[in-house]
């Protein structure tokens, strides 16, 4: 394919057919984007000739974590190994290239910028090294989230070691530091799902009245907790399933690892099966009026589990800080 519509046309001939399976899914996304991202280096190379040095471009956000939905926002870096301004000039040009690319082949922008076409997600490696122990230092809770959107960062092409090389490192500061108290302050609120008297909470004005937000308040407690658990447990993976599979059982014992993930996994699946999948908003949300009854059991159980992990590994950070 040498265009972002041929592209485009590809995404929408294969997204139905995998549109119900979680890892199909997500491997179409990989293999649309990895497209986009070739694409977008020929079109570098006529006008400005090849790449200077070696680089790797990196998913972050639920594409870091293999964890997207039919539709999905853009969230992506560049890390490049050498400095200089005319490097630093060329791989920003990719990085609006294939921001570009990828708005053409389906991928809304950002609404935050987290894109390699903004200076602050697109860096040689010395200016990333110190640009996350600025982040790693400062106690601003835009900073560390910025970071924690780094941790979640996953390799989807070129040399995949000049961002492991740097989680590395991040990790290892964390440890040395203490900053695992920190991170979960970033994360410690999140929007209940379930109210005192055990109904579900769905949102009361606008176009999703009568809907709940999955992605916040089903979603995020399990990502927050678990990616918490894998810093701890100096654990690379992105995903929350590989994440959680990882875990050693001294951090969560291996009948609860097969609860959470079994109830993660079918969160993912009434995302793609009973959410409205015709845009990036829409598939947000989950309508209480188009579930069964035994549905809406299950939805109330996967936010009771959600919450209960959540409020377990709150408590476990805090006592190692104490």
């Amino acid at each position: 394919m040498n265009s972002y519509l041929e592209i485009r046309r590809f995404r929408d001939d294969q997204i139905i057919w995998v549109s119900r399976s979680h890892f199909q899914l997500n491997q179409l996304h990989d293999e649309i984007i990895h497209r986009v991202i070739t694409v977008s280096i020929n079109q570098m190379a006529e006008r400005y000739g090849p790449v200077p040095c070696p680089f790797t471009f990196f998913m972050m956000g639920s594409a870091g974590r293999f964890e997207q939905s039919v539709w999905s926002d853009q969230d992506h870096g560049i890390i490049y190994q050498q400095q200089g301004t005319e490097i630093n000039e060329y791989f920003l040009a990719l990085g609006k290239e294939i921001s570009q690319g990828l708005q053409l082949a389906g991928y809304v922008y950002c609404d935050g910028g987290v894109m390699a076409n903004n200076p602050l997600w697109c860096k040689s490696v010395s200016e990333w090294r110190q640009q996350l122990a600025n982040w790693l230092l400062d106690s601003s809770w835009e900073l560390i989230r910025q970071l924690l959107i780094f941790i979640d960062g996953r390799s989807l092409y070129g040399d995949a070691s000049l961002l492991e090389s740097l989680k590395i490192e991040v990790y290892q500061t964390i440890h040395k530091e203490n900053l695992l108290k920190k991170l979960l302050s970033n994360t410690l609120h999140f929007k209940k799902g379930i109210g005192i008297l055990g109904q579900i909470l769905v949102e009361t004005h606008g176009q999703h009245s009568g809907s709940i937000n999955i992605k916040e308040k089903a979603l995020f407690p399990y990502v927050n907790a678990i990616r918490l658990l894998a810093i701890k447990g100096n654990i690379f993976e992105t995903s929350t399933v590989s994440r959680l599979k990882k875990l050693p059982e001294v951090e969560l014992p291996t009948m609860k690892k097969e609860l959470y993930k079994q109830q993660f996994l079918k969160l993912l699946n009434f995302r793609l099966s009973l959410a409205k999948p015709d845009n990036y908003e829409n598939s947000h949300y989950l309508s209480m009026a188009s579930l069964s009854k035994e549905q809406k059991e299950e939805v109330k159980e996967i936010l009771k589990n959600g919450a209960a992990l959540y409020r377990y590994v709150r408590n476990l950070i805090d006592k190692e800080d104490t």
